[in-house]
């Protein structure tokens, strides 16, 4: 028995040795990231940052100074439902992944089987053998031991499998880390708007106030013999109008809020409360001014997530291609098989080994078709990634003009505020010592109204032009965490683990 164990294990070997030299033939394409190029970005100089400090693009929201703000987009970061349902598709391909890789190594089952028969005297062995005798009726037979099969990747379509596999898990990665980004974006983007509407509401209710002091003015001026009817019914007007800018403001705050509850993963209402009581809107902080596009390359998960997709897409014609060349498999067993006596002994010991070769010889059609789609999947991949290049490129270039030009239009809007605050005074005084009519008053009303409702709303689209700006650039997650994927190399981790 020690020699025909001696025999095995140096099959064993053998053929391990052979398959170690030849794994390292893997047929197809090797990946080579694209040559991508952009020129320098040329709306990132328009934005003025008055020497102020930049905040940290990891985690960029602190650089609003505002406590609620960041309290805010963490609980979203801990909380957002999108974001856990984007870990978990995170799992699946990394539990893919490993399946892949484990598909190089050889697999190896423990099994076990007991039966008992009697056997009839009417049957095929019975008929013949049933006057031997030796014959038993009644057999029992026991088995017990590991059988091993491994196939082995002579001409690496397996691993090319596992380097798509974890390719794919790695874009997923990537994915999962973008929806980061939107959820942080969003959330401050719904707080930004929160307060932008409670702003417009509290000058309404100012505007509201001042117009009905204006009307009893008119009223008192009416009762006095001073004034007319009609510009009692001017001013009455101009009241109801004011007032009727209330609803669509509540309306548009209340859907903000819900907005927010359900981006932290709550109830719409949860936290309506909590942000009652009416704070400034959060000045601009400064935006980085030195962007480069590789910094956008580097930063971008959807570049990283389609890099990472066109890898994958390449790793699969090499698969395909490798269904040209044949497939050597390896099995064997060893173990105990006894019909009668002790089963744990040397005489019921067994051991079994054989080798398979599958090879499509006649098939060679449809493997032409499965390397050509492969091979189209893998210009599709390409020209994706390109336009994902392209798209942030636009976002970046967009997201800075926005953020420039709205920063220019609030400063020009608080001047014409102040001015027609100056004219409004002027106009109501004016009309109490006679010299112009209520018209006057009313149409110069109406204009600081329309003005300083339009100041406080682009205060809070300059607020949310800034969050477009970091979210364009890919800010919200470290660089230095376990993704880190570059664009500019090959991450092979799982072949790096066989």
């Amino acid at each position: 028995m020690k020699q025909v164990n001696a025999k095995v294990l140096k099959t064993a070997f053998s053929s391990l040795a052979i398959a170690i030299m030849l794994a390292g033939c893997a047929v197809g394409p090797d990946y080579a990231a694209p040559n991508t190029e952009l020129a320098p970005l040329h709306n990132v100089e328009k934005v003025e940052n008055d020497k102020k400090p930049v905040p940290s693009i990891d985690r960029w929201w602190t650089g609003f100074s505002d406590p609620v703000l960041v309290t805010i987009v963490q609980r979203a970061l801990d909380q957002n439902l999108d974001l856990a349902a984007a870990m978990a598709r995170v799992s699946q391909a990394r539990a893919a992944a490993s399946g892949a890789g484990a598909e190089l190594l050889p697999t190896v089952d423990l099994g076990a089987s007991a039966t008992a028969q009697r056997q009839s005297l009417r049957g095929p062995t019975g008929t013949i053998a049933g006057d031997s005798p030796g014959f038993k009726r009644n057999v029992h037979d026991t088995t017990i031991g590991p059988a091993a099969s491994w196939e082995i990747d002579l001409f690496g379509g397996l691993r090319r499998g596992a380097d798509a596999a974890q390719n794919d898990a790695q874009a997923i990665e990537a994915e999962q880390v973008g929806t980061r980004v939107i959820v942080a974006a969003d959330a401050a983007d719904a707080y930004f708007q929160v307060r932008g509407y409670q702003a417009r509401l509290a000058i309404a209710q100012q505007q509201i106030e001042t117009d009905e002091h204006l009307l009893k003015l008119v009223q008192n001026r009416y009762e006095a013999g001073a004034s007319q009817g009609l510009e009692v019914a001017q001013a009455d007007a101009l009241l109801k109008s004011a007032r009727a800018t209330v609803p669509p403001l509540r309306i548009a705050l209340e859907r903000q809020l819900n907005r927010l509850d359900v981006l932290m993963g709550e109830q719409p209402g949860t936290y309506a409360k909590k942000l009652e009581r009416v704070t400034e809107i959060p000045s601009v902080p400064a935006v980085p001014g030195n962007v480069e596009p590789s910094d956008v390359l580097r930063r971008r998960p959807d570049i990283i997530a389609a890099e990472r997709r066109l890898a994958a897409s390449n790793e699969r014609i090499g698969a395909a291609i490798s269904d040209y060349y044949p497939k050597i498999s390896l099995s064997g067993a060893l173990g105990f098989d006894t019909m009668s006596g002790s089963l744990f002994s040397s005489k019921s010991f067994t051991t079994v080994g054989g080798a398979g070769l599958r090879w499509r010889l006649f098939d060679f059609g449809k493997v032409d078709a499965e390397v050509a789609q492969a091979r189209g999947a893998n210009a599709e991949a390409l020209a994706l990634y390109r336009q994902s290049v392209l798209k942030a490129a636009e976002d970046v270039e967009n997201s800075f003009m926005q953020l420039s030009q709205t920063v220019i239009h609030v400063v020009q809007i608080q001047e014409q505020v102040k001015a027609l605050e100056k004219s409004r005074d002027l106009s109501e005084q004016a009309y109490r010592a006679g010299s112009i009519t209520l018209t006057d008053v009313l149409d110069a009303d109406r204009q600081l109204l329309t003005a300083r409702d339009e100041l406080d709303a682009n205060r809070a689209d300059a607020a949310r032009s800034a969050v477009g700006v970091f979210r364009s650039l890919g800010g919200g997650w470290d660089t230095g965490a376990p993704l880190a994927i570059q664009n500019d190399q090959t991450v092979n981790t799982q072949q790096d683990r066989l």
